[in-house]
């Protein structure tokens, strides 16, 4: 065992999205930085459990899903053959060349690096221990960038290899012939797709009355018309009672459905009920840090927390719980350490859901708008009137922009439908700059592509479009 005394300007503690750009642009300000993390590569969960390796298996299922639909369109590749062992060599590859990456410019930037699990001693002072040796770090201001973990339902036999979160769903051990997925969410969702494009009959189970309850109804009746041909079942407004697992290892479950109990049985159950933030054994409870009713870190507009020189990002500070948000939030708080005048001040957070087809939005969706009273207008552009999506046969799809009737002010934006993730920047930079309708109808997009259909829906709002036919005394 080896005790090293080291003393920083800045110590972060997670080398997520948010720790990683945190440390980064602290450096870039010329502070000396130290990065903390438990894990032996660097980039946190989404890169190496969640994001990145989860939209690689997602691109392999469209592909399938592509080449499945080229069928109907004369041209025919007959039913893929799938190596396992090679799509889980190639998602590690991804990972690794994003993980080599991250090493090689924390070293370029003279970041130390420390492997191993960190926590506060005091309002100045981390203990890190990664098992083989000890070390204890110094620091004028800490960033704790410790992100968050998959939540899962008590009294659930998770200690069982039938029953999985997307941690173990990711891994990609087996392709199971049947699999229960419990939570419509984002993370449900992507991974039920990925296992459904892989040949699993899949079931998802949402108590809730819809799929994805951020998104707007309309947005998702599109997707999940789409889903429910794909997957064996989408059963909303709907709970597991009880779980067991079998002598054969398959699981029975009973779910209450419409007043009725369903006795079903799976190979496989992903548990997708949510994430929690990682805040145990980091000693923040010791240091005094305010904690929010809802067990998050509580932080002001420059990421600060009650304690003078403790930072905070990411997950640990509350929904939304994604990637770019704290990346965004890493850069303020580095900033501020350096004396710089930032602040978290974005007008919109933009979401993705990684489906096929994708769902994105931004700033104001009508769900939001009708809950707090907000009037709006609304334009749409359907993707059957869309020629690129026509050519591509993607014509699950549209775009919707919400307006304020006075300026004409973009509030929202929501689109469904293929790459609708690459679609939604234009919408969030429309908010950000304050743009109206007309700026985006007069903004010439190219033909043909689907970022037409942004300045086609605005198009619909003054009454300028010629690619729809609207009747005058309509929008």
């Amino acid at each position: 065992m080896t005790n090293r005394k080291n003393h920083f300007e800045v110590a972060v503690l997670g080398s997520g999205p948010g720790g990683y750009a945190a440390a980064f642009r602290a450096a870039d300000l010329e502070k000396k930085v130290a990065l903390i993390e438990r894990d032996k590569d660097l980039g946190g969960v989404c890169l190496n459990r969640g994001c990145i390796p989860s939209k690689a298996l997602l691109h392999i299922a469209q592909i399938i899903e592509e080449a499945d639909g080229l069928n109907q369109k004369g041209v025919e590749f007959g039913k893929p053959k799938i190596d396992l062992d090679k799509v889980r060599a190639w998602k590690e590859e991804v990972v690794g060349k994003l993980n080599k990456g991250i090493s090689q410019m924390a070293k370029a930037r003279k970041v130390e690096v420390f492997q191993g699990s960190g926590k506060f001693l005091s309002t100045s002072e981390l203990a890190v221990d990664n098992g083989k040796e000890k070390n204890s770090i110094t620091f004028d201001n800490a960033i704790v960038a410790t992100g968050s973990s998959s939540a899962v339902i008590p009294n659930l036999p998770m200690d069982s290899p039938a029953l999985m979160t997307s941690k173990e769903a990711l891994q990609l051990e087996s392709i199971p012939e049947s699999m229960l997925v419990i939570g419509g969410g984002y993370i449900g969702l992507e991974m039920a797709s990925v296992y459904s494009a892989l040949g699993t009959q899949v079931t998802v189970v949402e108590m809730l009355d819809s799929i994805l309850p951020g998104a707007d109804k309309d947005i998702i009746r599109l997707l999940q018309h789409k889903l429910k041909k794909q997957f064996a079942k989408i059963l909303v407004k709907s709970k597991v009672k009880d779980i067991k697992v079998n002598k054969d290892k398959t699981v029975s479950v009973v779910i209450e459905n419409n007043g009725e109990e369903l006795y079903e049985k799976y190979e496989k159950v992903l548990v997708s009920v949510g994430r929690k933030p990682n805040l145990k054994n980091v000693g923040i409870k010791a240091l005094g840090i305010e904690l929010t009713d809802s067990g998050f870190i509580k932080v002001d507009n420059q990421q600060r927390t009650n304690i003078n020189g403790i930072y905070a990002i990411g997950d640990i500070t509350g929904n939304p719980m994604l990637a770019h948000k704290a990346t965004h939030e890493g850069k303020v708080a580095a900033e501020v350490i350096a004396g710089l005048p930032a602040a978290f001040d974005a007008k919109t957070i933009p979401a993705v859901i990684f489906t096929n087809p994708e769902v994105a939005w931004a700033g104001l969706t009508e769900n939001k708008a009708q809950e707090q009273g907000i009037v709006y207008e609304k334009a749409e552009f359907p993707w059957t009137a869309s020629g690129k999506a026509v050519a591509t046969g993607h014509t699950t799809g549209k775009t919707k922009i919400l307006f304020d009737p006075e300026s004409q002010k973009v509030l929202g934006v929501s689109i469904v439908g293929t790459h609708a993730g690459d679609l939604i920047s234009e919408g969030a930079l429309a908010i950000e700059m304050g743009a109206d309708a007309e700026d985006i109808g007069l903004t010439i997009h190219p033909h043909p592509t689907l970022s037409e259909t942004f300045a086609n829906a605005a198009e619909v709002f003054v009454g300028t479009v010629t690619d729809l036919y609207v009747p005058k005394n309509k929008k």
